[in-house]
């Protein structure tokens, strides 16, 4: 007879699996808006913008990835019906080397670098009215760049989770 809140040690990994994915990943997905809603409420606020993807970054996605990480290759050790070498498992173990690679590669050291260069280039202002015209090439480049990158992270974690839950091939 087993108790009825007894649980086991595969189910309390998916659990976390899933929590990590729902509290850092999904905490992402509200950086695609920051940089609109910024710019309805000025220019100004943008430093704002970057320290918050930063901490986003540094204290959710890179934790949960990690969490992510070491849940899903225990699940996969655990259960005999799951293999590296299936496809939706090789996928989502490669995207997730990507993310990783994108958080720590590309998104910190932006964010790290566009948020001085703003605070910069709107002291340099001083009270003047500004726009994100009035801004350096340099930095409206960047900061698209990191939208495209964004978007492409976006898609790739929507890819995952459709790889995990349907199990192609399984």
């Amino acid at each position: 007879m087993s108790l009825p809140l007894a649980v086991s040690s595969f189910e309390i990994t998916v659990f976390l699996h899933i929590t990590a994915v729902m509290v850092g990943f999904g905490a992402t997905f509200a950086e695609a808006i920051m940089f609109p809603v910024a710019m309805k409420a000025g220019v100004r606020h943008l430093p704002y913008v970057h320290r918050l993807q930063l901490a986003i970054n540094l204290w959710l996605a890179t934790p949960a990835l990690v969490v992510v990480l070491a849940t899903g290759i225990y699940q996969v050790a655990d259960q005999e019906a799951y293999g590296f070498d299936q496809f939706w498992i090789s996928a989502t173990l490669t995207i997730v080397i990507v993310i990783g690679a994108l958080l720590g590669g590309f998104f910190i050291p932006a964010d790290r670098k566009l948020g001085p260069m703003v605070e910069r280039e709107i002291a340099a202002a001083g009270d003047r009215e500004l726009s994100l015209a009035d801004l350096s090439p340099e930095y409206q480049r960047r900061g698209r760049m990191e939208g495209v990158v964004g978007t492409i992270t976006g898609i790739l974690l929507v890819v995952a989770v459709y790889l995990m839950v349907t199990k192609p091939g399984l």
